[in-house]
């Protein structure tokens, strides 16, 4: 099934990933209001205003253009929610995932199972996803510092297409959470939100 690849018209929905393993993948639960919320207003999304809960091997998957994912700890994906997974991004489907510190371990062994003949790829700051509607020169922004590590973002391409993004030692879905969670600046908010924006614009254009 192939999905749209524009801005996505009035009641379009983005899913959140529900995964196994025992990791918190409900973590940061008004980011994704927020990050929809902010778009809609800025770059003209119109996105309903709840991402809607998904599971790995469901059908319902493809009824989603953009899927997040975040969490803290274990991640596993059976054979079968792996080849889903790969069948939803190779029919142009984009899944987000967003460390919210903890899950690089896991996701290392995990990952490979979705595309095995695939390796992760760094962007560099000169991928298109740092460059509209909201310029990032340098690449990824650090929104919380953890242990002093850069911020990184790596990918699985198909056919020059960027069709996974791994978000690593940046914690965006931080920085889009309401004000009164984390107490970032404001700056620190909307740089995170700025890049938030840049992915969901990159997947419908893309």
């Amino acid at each position: 099934m192939a999905l749209a690849c524009t801005l996505p018209v009035q009641g379009q929905k983005i899913g959140l990933l529900k995964y196994s393993g025992g990791g918190d993948w409900y973590a940061n639960p008004t980011a994704l209001p927020n990050l929809i919320r902010y778009a809609n207003a800025e770059i003209g999304t119109a996105l309903e205003g709840k991402a809607e809960t998904v599971v790995a091997g469901s059908t319902e998957l493809f009824q989603y253009p953009w899927i997040h994912m975040t969490g803290h700890g274990n991640v596993v994906f059976s054979e079968s929610e792996a080849a889903n997974l790969r069948t939803y991004l190779l029919a142009g489907g984009f899944l987000h995932i967003d460390d919210n510190y903890g899950m690089a371990p896991y996701l290392e062994k995990e990952l490979p199972k979705i595309f095995p003949d695939k390796e992760l790829e760094e962007l560099g700051a000169d991928h298109p996803i740092f460059a509209k509607p909201f310029s990032f020169p340098d690449g990824l922004p650090k929104i919380h510092e953890h242990d002093g590590k850069r911020p990184q973002a790596f990918g699985y391409f198909h056919e020059g297409r960027l069709v996974l993004l791994f978000t690593f030692e940046s914690d965006l879905g931080d920085g889009w959470e309401d004000p009164a969670v984390h107490n970032d600046p404001e700056d620190v908010r909307e740089k995170a939100l700025k890049m938030g924006a840049n992915i969901l614009y990159y997947a419908f254009n893309h």
